[in-house]
C-alpha cells in the first residue's frame, strides 16, 4: 500500500464554494494525491479533551457558522463513516479516546472535502484537538503517523492566518499578514520544526495573524504525522490570499 502524505489546508468559510479559483485548486490537489482509503480530519473548529472521535456513521453536518445565506445551511456531504479507522485511532492513542457518535462533520471538515472528494465516497473520521499546545499536538501527530502506511490521509484543517478583523472584501492584504505568510513559507520549505512549534515567538506578527491559535494548531498534528526529521518531501500546493487572509496549504510526503 502506498504511504499517504499528511496535509494541512486552509479550509475557507462556506462561501469558498463560490470562489472562482480556490475550489479548483483543492480539486487539483486531491487529484494529484494517492487515493485514500479513509480521511482522518483534525479541524480548527473542534476542541475537546481528551481526544474525541466523531460519528462513525453518516449523521447531519454541523453548521457551525451564522449569518450566511440559507443555501449554505442546505449543503450535505454524506461521506461514509469510518469505524475501522476509529478503532485504529484508539489503538494508537489508548483507551482514553472518547466517542461522540452524534457529532457530524463541521465546516472545517466538509467545506474542503466537498471540493476535494465531491462524490463523498471516501470514509471520513473527524477527531478533536485536545489542546492548542504546539508540542503536544506535534506528539499527537507522531503517534498517529502509522496510519499513513494504511492508506489514511491525515488532514489538518485550519487557516494559515486567521484574524477576522483583518478580513477585507476588496482583498487587501495587511502587511503583517503578508509578513507572517512569508515567514511560514520559508519555515515550511526548510522543515524548521523548532521554529514552527515556537511560532508565537519566532514568527513576525504572530499575534496579529492568529489572535487565537486554533486555526494554526492543526498544522502541528500534520507536522508530527510527517517524519519530523526532514525525510518527507514538503510542497505548498496552494498559496495566495482570500479576503485578506493567507490560504497557504502544505503537503508532507
Amino acid at each position: 500500500m502506498v504511504r499517504m502524505p499528511a496535509i494541512y489546508l486552509s479550509h475557507g468559510a462556506p462561501p469558498l464554494a463560490d470562489d472562482p479559483f480556490w475550489p479548483g485548486e483543492l480539486a487539483a490537489w486531491a487529484a494529484d494525491l494517492p487515493r485514500p482509503e479513509a480521511v482522518l480530519m483534525v479541524s480548527a473548529h473542534w476542541e475537546d479533551a481528551p481526544v474525541t472521535v466523531g460519528a462513525t456513521a453518516p449523521v447531519p453536518l454541523v453548521y457551525d457558522f451564522w449569518g450566511f445565506p440559507e443555501k449554505y445551511y442546505q449543503v450535505t456531504y454524506p461521506a461514509p463513516g469510518a469505524p475501522d479507522l476509529a478503532a485504529k485511532v484508539r489503538g494508537l492513542l489508548g483507551p482514553s479516546v472518547h466517542e461522540a457518535p452524534e457529532r457530524g462533520l463541521d465546516h472545517g471538515a466538509y467545506v474542503p472535502l466537498k471540493e476535494m472528494y465531491p462524490d463523498a465516497d471516501v470514509p471520513v473520521l473527524q477527531m478533536s484537538m485536545p489542546t492548542l499546545d504546539p508540542a503536544e499536538l506535534y506528539d499527537l501527530g507522531r503517534r498517529l503517523a502509522p496510519l499513513r502506511d494504511e492508506g489514511v490521509l491525515i488532514v489538518g484543517s485550519g487557516f494559515f492566518t486567521h484574524n477576522l478583523r483583518a478580513l477585507d472584501p476588496s482583498g487587501r492584504v495587511a502587511t503583517a499578514t503578508a509578513e507572517f505568510d512569508e515567514w511560514g513559507r520559508r519555515a515550511l520549505d526548510a522543515h524548521d520544526v523548532d521554529a514552527l512549534l515556537d511560532f508565537q515567538h519566532k514568527a513576525p506578527a504572530s499575534a496579529f495573524a492568529h489572535p487565537r491559535t486554533e486555526h494554526f494548531a492543526p498544522l502541528f498534528v500534520t507536522l508530527g504525522a510527517s517524519s519530523g526529521d526532514g525525510e518527507d518531501d514538503t510542497s505548498q500546493p496552494i498559496d495566495g490570499y482570500w479576503l485578506g487572509m493567507a490560504k497557504r496549504s502544505v503537503q508532507f510526503g
